[in-house]
């Protein structure tokens, strides 16, 4: 038995996960934002939903900042995975 082209047949079906993980975090924190834009300015004020930006407390909106983060991350080395599997 060819281990080595059994392998390789598995590796090829593999699938890249990190870009479509990354796009997945990027929508999410993106709904919450505007989920807490929507809900908070219309019972409190823009200048509250800005507010929970620079307090120091942990709220959604720093958690959708880390969100993006993270999703952008993701997004860039799975599209430097896709470009290393077309080119080499």
């Amino acid at each position: 038995m060819d281990f080595d082209k059994i392998d390789k047949r598995i590796r090829d079906r593999r699938k890249e996960w990190m870009f479509p993980l990354g796009i997945l975090f990027i929508v999410m924190a993106t709904i919450i934002l505007v989920r807490n834009l929507i809900l908070i300015t219309t019972e409190f004020g823009f200048e509250f939903f800005i507010d929970n930006f620079f307090s120091s407390e942990i709220t959604n909106e720093k958690f959708a900042l880390v969100m993006y983060a993270i999703g952008s991350t993701l997004v860039y080395f799975g599209r430097k995975k896709r470009l290393e599997e077309y080119t080499g």
